[in-house]
């Protein structure tokens, strides 16, 4: 039981940053280099889309395993 409890935990903040990056791709792209640029990026759209696409993966991924992390 505790390390269903355990894996819920560090679950949630990965699934919270996932969401986050599926809804603002452009800013979680440049979360951590903004330093390197003197001026703000421009990602492309097929980074975007990237982004999306490898979160709504994700997402899904992590929902199923955590699915079966619960029940078995």
């Amino acid at each position: 039981m505790a390390e269903k409890i355990i894996v819920f935990i560090f679950f949630i903040p990965l699934l919270a940053v996932l969401v986050w990056s599926f809804f603002d791709p452009r800013e979680s792209l440049l979360l951590g280099k903004r330093w390197m640029f003197n001026e703000e990026p421009e990602p492309s759209e097929g980074a975007i889309r990237y982004i999306k696409v490898a979160s709504a993966i994700s997402i899904v991924v992590l929902i199923l395993l955590f699915i079966l992390i619960i029940f078995l």
